[in-house]
């Protein structure tokens, strides 16, 4: 076997250097030269917030939309004069899109019947997947008798019907509550595995996509700013941009001089072997450790919050910007109070260099 060949056994999709530009070539493009494997059976969310180019990226993909540059190819085929519908892609959107006029089972059947698949085939597939999505029986409902989970499994269904050798979801989980989001998306991935499905999945929701994917990647006006797996990335967000839209707050300018850095909250520790020199530098919540005053950094709590399985708490330094801590309900204190802080190197995170 070639090294082409190897590579491409094991890629169901590359993106090279794919740029989209809309109106003028003045500007940022909404895509800019962005390189994306996809392996078989790997579930990949693209992560960002609105204008960051994921739903882009998803039409190009789709053949919904045409690059100014670059490639994509499915398993080793380039699809630059391949429409849509030979793509062999399935597509799920945020509003579902199913046919009002047509039963449960002619929404689920309608891939089927443009390939034209025999009857018995379209009503055996239609029970089996109705079966997996959990609407055993529910062939003959009308679509507007569904709610909105239940609406969102059938045109899951509908996706899954032609067997797709890629499935791709644009905020499919978008228009439900989060108790009902954060169980269809335990029964998707559960799902996905059973069928050995291969899935590139665009939301702006972390949860969603660290609940669902094998791998993430964030995107930042229309590059690709980190990839990697949930843990990786929410452990060692690679920069600013990644932190603060995970949520992080505490980062700061710092130098870092030997085995620590130096910083507006004063000397705070770094990993082992961080490089010296000018940083940014995020500390983790959890790496926040409530010391008893006067022991550590002097704060006041200004503000706690209930997160479930932790108090938020937002904490004042007698120098320095504020910043956030994570601790149990039992040990949080309560907002007025004084307490002292230190600081864990296990979750003080080195960012990308400040600029000079």
């Amino acid at each position: 076997m070639t090294a082409q060949a190897d590579t491409t056994a094991r890629e169901m999709l590359r993106l090279g250097g794919v740029t989209v530009r809309f109106g003028t070539s003045e500007g940022q493009p909404a895509l800019d030269a962005v390189d994306l494997d996809v392996a078989p059976h790997e579930i990949v969310c693209v992560l960002g917030p609105s204008g960051s180019g994921k739903s882009t990226l998803l039409r190009v993909v789709a053949g919904l939309q045409q690059a100014d540059a670059g490639r994509v190819l499915l398993a080793g085929r380039d699809q630059s004069q391949v429409p849509t519908h030979r793509r062999g892609v399935g597509l799920m959107f945020q509003d579902h899109q199913l046919f009002p006029q047509r039963d449960v089972a002619g929404n689920v059947a309608f891939g089927l019947r443009m390939r034209g698949s025999s009857r018995a085939e379209q009503e055996r597939t239609v029970a089996e997947l109705l079966e997996l999505v959990g609407l055993p029986g529910a062939q003959r409902r009308a679509v507007a008798s569904l709610s909105g989970g239940e609406q969102q499994r059938v045109a899951l269904a509908r996706a899954l019907a032609p067997r797709p050798r890629l499935l791709m979801l644009d905020e499919p989980l978008g228009q439900l509550d989060r108790g009902l989001r954060e169980r269809l998306v335990v029964e998707l991935r559960r799902l996905f595995r059973e069928l050995g499905t291969t899935v590139l999945a665009v939301t702006h929701d972390q949860g969603e996509a660290f609940a669902l994917a094998d791998r993430v990647v964030v995107m930042q006006n229309g590059r690709i700013a980190q990839t990697g797996t949930p843990l990786e990335v929410w452990q060692r967000p690679a920069t600013e941009f990644v932190a603060r839209f995970l949520g992080f707050d505490n980062v700061v300018a710092a130098t870092v001089q030997g085995e620590a850095a130096v910083t507006p909250w004063g000397k705070v520790p770094v990993p082992e072997g961080t490089a010296d020199g000018p940083c940014r530098l995020l500390v983790r919540p959890a790496g926040v450790r409530l010391t008893p005053a006067p022991e550590g950094l002097p704060c006041t709590v200004t503000a706690r919050t209930f997160r479930g399985t932790h108090v938020a708490l937002l904490l004042q330094p007698t120098a320095g910007p504020r910043l956030e801590a994570a601790c149990a309900l039992r040990d949080a204190p309560e907002t007025g109070e004084r307490v002292g802080i230190a600081f864990a190197s296990e979750d003080v995170v080195v960012l990308d260099a400040a600029p000079e």
